[in-house]
């Protein structure tokens, strides 16, 4: 065997140092892409271009991920809801103060002949009176004030009238109220909790919807679902959102409510209209502009912090769960008191 040249003898070594080189980086570039390959996740059946299907994965990222798809599918927007209200014609200035289980609440409405009406002005105050810690001047001065802004407004002195919800009779500072409406001459008018749901319906659950719909008015003292049946109101009454003050069980009211809201026929679970301070809470937080109907969100989309909004947001998740009701639409003007006044003569 020949001896290899020098010329040769380095053509072998390019040969071999070349193969030794592109072997390691194929190597190691394998080694490299095999992990990313691997934590990616899978994209899930019928999922958008893009998007990657939710799981539980075990890095930071990965779980970032899962529960920022959580949050998007309880905050998705709500079906929209378009209907409009008929505007009264020629209507007459009447004004009401509710004096409800959280404060004093007064409205001056425009109603027509054919019961059409409008909210012209609504002033909301606090007053305490479910806590008895309203002093006697402090009624008095408080309803003197919605009067005076009344007569002021164009509401005559004998338009002007009183009603107490039915959470606030409850309260035993509510004889501080009576008495010095009395004492202005005025005539209080109390209502059940079966009448006051039937009033809230009355204002709120436009005539078009009540054959797929049903009302309900979560208030302080008490909450009340009411829907037609064979043409007339039937109103069930159930816990209010400061049940929290009695010490009741988040689970004990659950089970009541849903108790309650079950007995909603299922063809009027369509929509619920709804009301009160708590859904008032809610809707402030998703309104578009001055809209007067507000497409509340799921239950699960709310973060609220006080005690009552907890309590009420517990009634509200708990009638959706026992309804199946995918749409609650708030109306910023409705109310119980309003519902009164149109029960008067014209």
């Amino acid at each position: 065997m020949q001896r290899i040249t020098l010329a040769g003898r380095l053509i072998i070594t390019l040969v071999v140092v070349a193969a030794v080189y592109f072997g390691f980086r194929y190597f190691v570039g394998n080694k490299a892409a095999a992990p990313a390959t691997a934590t990616t996740a899978p994209v899930s059946p019928g999922a958008a271009p893009g998007t990657e299907a939710s799981g539980d994965y075990s890095t930071t990222e990965s779980g970032s991920s899962a529960s920022t798809q959580t949050s998007s599918s309880a905050t998705a927007a709500a079906p929209a809801f378009t209907y409009e209200a008929p505007a009264p014609v020629n209507g007459k200035l009447k004004g009401v103060v509710e004096l409800g289980a959280s404060g004093f609440n007064s409205f001056i409405v425009r109603i027509d002949k054919d019961r059409n009406w409008k909210l012209e002005k609504a002033e909301f105050g606090n007053s305490l009176v479910m806590e008895n810690m309203s002093s006697d001047d402090d009624v008095r001065k408080g309803l003197k004030s919605y009067i005076g802004q009344m007569l002021d407004y164009g509401v005559s002195g004998r338009d002007i009238h009183f009603v107490v919800s039915s959470g606030a009779i409850k309260a035993s500072g509510t004889a501080k109220i009576i008495k010095a409406l009395k004492d202005l001459n005025y005539v209080v008018n109390t209502v059940t909790p079966e009448k006051e749901g039937v009033l809230g319906l009355r204002s709120v659950l436009p005539a078009s919807f009540a054959d797929k719909s049903f009302v309900t008015d979560i208030g302080s003292g008490n909450t009340k679902i009411t829907w037609m049946s064979g043409g007339a109101p039937k109103s069930v009454e159930t816990y209010g959102a400061k049940y929290f003050q009695d010490n009741v069980a988040d689970a004990t009211v659950a089970t009541d409510v849903k108790a309650k809201a079950e007995q909603v026929p299922q063809n009027l679970r369509q929509t619920c209209f709804i009301i009160g301070g708590v859904p008032f809470e809610m809707a402030k937080k998703v309104r578009n502009g001055k809209e007067r109907y507000t497409v509340l969100q799921a239950a699960d989309a709310y973060q609220l912090d006080n005690a009552k909004s907890k309590a009420g947001l517990n009634i509200y998740k708990s009638i959706a769960e026992a309804t199946g009701c995918k749409q609650f639409v708030f109306d910023w003007d409705a109310n119980f008191t309003i519902g009164y006044l149109l029960t008067l003569p014209q």
